[in-house]
């Protein structure tokens, strides 16, 4: 084998090995999160999942933390998208969001770039995974109209 050939070769498994595991565990939610979290999905039920959305039905992004973001449709409907990885810097909000998605809808696998606002630079980029619908329970409560 030649030289250069070996060189390039163990270069490149050094550059690999020197990259390490990512770790996409994702980290536990703080404190504000987690209230953000409650206060959205409160008196709400979780439903099946779904891989698409419309785009037009979910305008209102909320950004939980680093993999969690929600999609608010009305006061009764909130979809909960869980990151298939950890979008590094998504929760701080200070980054434009770019979603990379073909027609109308926002799907699972689509990708997700932050882009600082004043340099222009790419920062995390993440794909979307599976949206929870969380819907508001119809109360059945008769006695308010009887008031």
């Amino acid at each position: 084998m030649d030289k250069f050939k070996l060189f390039t070769l163990v270069l490149s498994l050094t550059l690999v090995a020197a990259c390490g595991k990512v770790d996409s565990t994702p980290k536990p939610l703080t404190e504000k999160q987690s209230a953000v979290l409650m206060k959205e999905l409160s008196g709400k039920v979780a439903g099946t999942p779904v891989s698409c959305i419309s785009d037009f039905s979910a305008t209102n992004t909320i950004r939980v933390s680093d993999n969690i973001l929600l999609y608010r449709v009305s006061g009764r409907l909130v979809y909960q998208n869980k990151l298939r990885s950890a979008c590094s810097g998504l929760a701080r909000d200070d980054d434009i969001m770019v979603s990379e998605q073909f027609g109308s809808q926002k799907c699972k696998g689509d990708i997700i770039r932050l882009v600082d606002q004043t340099s222009g630079m790419t920062g995390g980029v993440c794909s979307l995974g599976d949206f929870v619908p969380y819907r508001s329970e119809k109360t059945t409560d008769k006695s308010r109209f009887l008031r």
